[in-house]
């Protein structure tokens, strides 16, 4: 990586870093935030994951900005990418994820089984397999997982809030 996309990514880390102190200072949250990794995908694009220190958190809070299935952190996930991202061309822009207290390596991990389990049933049916309830970020991940798969291919069908993903056969 050269100097200036150095100094560029530390920028976006930093601004990341700063909204989402922001965010919960707003919120009366006092946490600090680290950033946890960097990541680079195959196609240049760079993943920013910032974590929210819960060493001053208690479980109530921790719960709360989490949400029910993930919905609170996913919306400020949501929000932060959205925003920061704004008028940026898509060579740019970075993909900011938002960790705590755990949360989305565990959704991960899960995400990877419920592929993994659709992916095997598709193969031993040949029958489709639909998973439903989820959210669209976790339907692009499962549609990035199964990417590699040359066997199969991935659709997301419907309409929000009842879209789902289906898996089956190549063609």
């Amino acid at each position: 990586m050269e100097e200036r996309e150095r100094a560029v990514m530390e920028d976006k880390i930093q601004r990341g870093k700063k909204w989402l102190e922001t965010v919960l200072a707003l919120m009366g949250v006092p946490a600090s935030v680290n950033v946890s990794r960097i990541e680079e995908g195959e196609n240049g694009t760079v993943s920013c994951w910032l974590t929210i220190d819960q060493t001053n958190l208690s479980p109530t809070v921790i719960d709360a900005l989490i949400g029910k299935k993930g919905e609170n952190i996913d919306s400020l996930q949501y929000l932060i990418n959205v925003l920061l991202n704004l008028n940026l061309p898509e060579n740019e822009q970075c993909t900011y994820i938002i960790e705590l207290n755990g949360y989305r390596l565990r959704r991960q991990a899960e995400l990877m089984a419920i592929a993994q389990r659709a992916a095997e049933k598709v193969r031993l049916t040949g029958m489709p397999e639909e998973i439903r309830h989820l959210s669209s970020v976790e339907r692009r991940q499962v549609h990035n997982f199964l990417a590699k798969a040359g066997d199969l291919a991935t659709e997301s069908y419907g309409s929000e809030p009842d879209r789902r993903l289906i898996v089956k056969l190549r063609r």
